[in-house]
């Protein structure tokens, strides 16, 4: 008779070479139809998905959208339609690993390159003045091209890029403030991270994901499929550990990155829910607001937590829309000078 301990380690082994040979979960019709109004661009190799559409703003205002860790620019689909009230183009990519895009295993996926990615796009498409709106690590690619912006200023010099505005959501922008989730310290654990990624199922995703939501504004049954599916897409689960490596990059270039928030002329704005158990209420945005006492600032109700626009897209869509035409009028009166 087989000893119990070989027994579960039989079933070990089983269980993970299924989960290692399993299909990625299919697309939804949702995220189906998302990717049919999106295109892709060809990038140092790999192929990234991005969704360009016409507003009714000026042609002259540009938005780019960042999305967060683990998931998409789908996540803007709930104020997409507010958002191309206001700019005469919205563009959103899905950075490479993520999303729709390419997902290379043993990819060094670097913050630096996504911002590279950026640029390179804007370019593609002929856009040179621009606004970001972002969110979590989307958040820091928006820093990297702060730095990037403040340096050429610093010098005197102009690029061939310009940001005119940043709007910033929950993320761990101030790495000292971060609370980190136990499934993303396991993710960075090099011993348990390569099983998590190949024992993730539908179960473990939901329960994962739905703890940086609030309690009253879980995701419904139809939304975890959309998330789980497009995250899934390309066998995401296997480079989760590869892409959840911006958070060590956070913490090697927090000078870098925080004080490109603190020495910006660019106008700054954050929209932030205080619920987020990432970056909690009572030391983040207490931090945020010494460090950058020249961002504007909108609180949302206390029950709003990491993912602000999925949560609370109205409040959201609000509340950029005052940013934003902050910003014209503050840019009227400069012509008028």
């Amino acid at each position: 008779m087989p000893s119990t301990s070989s027994i579960i380690l039989v079933s070990l082994v089983v269980a993970i070479a299924i989960f290692i040979n399993y299909p990625s979960p299919p697309l939804t019709d949702r995220i189906k139809k998302w990717k049919e109004s999106g295109q892709y661009f060809e990038y140092k190799g790999h192929n990234r998905f991005y969704k360009e559409s016409k507003g009714s703003g000026r042609d002259e205002d540009i938005l780019m959208i960042f999305h967060g860790f683990p998931s998409s620019s789908y996540d803007y689909n709930k104020i997409w339609d507010d958002l191309t009230k206001m700019f005469g183009k919205v563009v959103v990519l899905d950075f490479l690993g993520y999303g729709l895009s390419d997902k290379p295993l043993g990819h060094n996926y670097l913050m630096v390159e996504h911002a590279d990615s950026v640029e390179f796009l804007l370019k593609k498409l002929g856009h040179k003045r621009y606004h970001i709106l972002s969110h979590d690590m989307g958040d820091t690619v928006a820093q990297e091209l702060i730095h990037r912006q403040n340096k050429l200023t610093e010098a005197g010099k102009k690029g061939e890029l310009e940001i005119l505005s940043v709007c910033l959501m929950n993320g761990g922008i101030i790495p000292e403030t971060i609370d980190m989730r136990l499934l993303q310290k396991v993710m960075l654990n090099p011993w348990l991270a390569p099983i998590a990624m190949r024992l993730s199922n539908r179960i473990m995703f939901k329960k994962g994901f739905g703890e940086v939501f609030g309690e009253k504004t879980q995701p419904t049954p139809e939304e975890f499929d959309d998330y789980y599916s497009v995250i899934g897409y390309n066998d995401g689960h296997l480079v989760t550990n590869d892409l959840i490596q911006y958070l060590p990059q956070r913490f090697a270039n927090r000078d870098k990155w925080v004080g490109a928030l603190e020495q910006t002329k660019i106008p700054l704005h954050i929209i932030f829910g205080p619920s987020d158990p990432v970056n909690p209420h009572n030391t983040f945005l207490k931090r945020y607001k010494e460090l950058v006492p020249h961002s504007g600032v909108t609180e949302l109700p206390s029950h709003i937590s990491h993912y602000p626009h999925l949560e609370y897209p109205e409040g959201v869509a609000k509340a950029y829309k005052q940013f934003f035409e902050s910003w014209k009028r503050n840019e009227a009166s400069k012509k008028q000078e």
